[in-house]
């Protein structure tokens, strides 16, 4: 597509990694910085008017609403007034695969923080995506070839 590509877990906290390295999930406290600083990145890129992919785990509904919205998300449900900041328009693709797939794939990775133990953890916070976020759901089970043709087909319908 020859957009900006960011990695999330390359903006994660030394303190959030060395959680993660020992086998310890992070909460709500630990994430909504990390959150806030992706949404910045987003928010950015678009007043720049270029568009980025951002690979990252955003398990909850909550943590989703920040990246679009920022700490406003947090403090308020409200909906935003005019004049403040509009929400970025962002199409969330849920990744969706068997534990087992997702196993394999990250005791494959090597060199990364995070360690296999926490899958589980990340499974039990999991709140897939629904109406009316803006998603797909794309099958893990796929060939990579079909996996990014879907996500490219979503994209370019709007």
């Amino acid at each position: 597509l020859g957009w900006k590509f960011y990695d999330a877990d390359d903006y994660h906290s030394p303190e959030n990694k060395k959680k993660m390295a020992e086998g310890i999930p992070l909460d709500d406290e630990d994430r909504i910085p990390w959150l806030c600083t992706l949404h910045d990145i987003l928010r950015r890129e678009d007043l720049s008017r270029q568009d980025a992919i951002l690979a990252c785990s955003a398990l909850k509904k909550m943590y989703r609403r920040v990246l679009v919205s920022g700490a406003s998300a947090i403090e308020s449900h409200k909906p935003e007034q005019p004049g403040e900041n509009a929400a970025l328009q962002i199409l969330f693709v849920h990744l969706d695969g068997p534990i087992d797939i997702i196993a394999g794939r990250l005791e494959k990775r090597r060199g990364h923080f995070m360690p296999l133990e926490l899958l589980k953890s990340q499974f039990d916070t999991l709140e897939p995506p629904s109406a009316p976020e803006n998603f797909i759901t794309v099958s893990l089970e796929k060939s990579l070839p079909e996996i990014v043709l879907e996500i490219e087909s979503a994209i370019f319908q709007g």
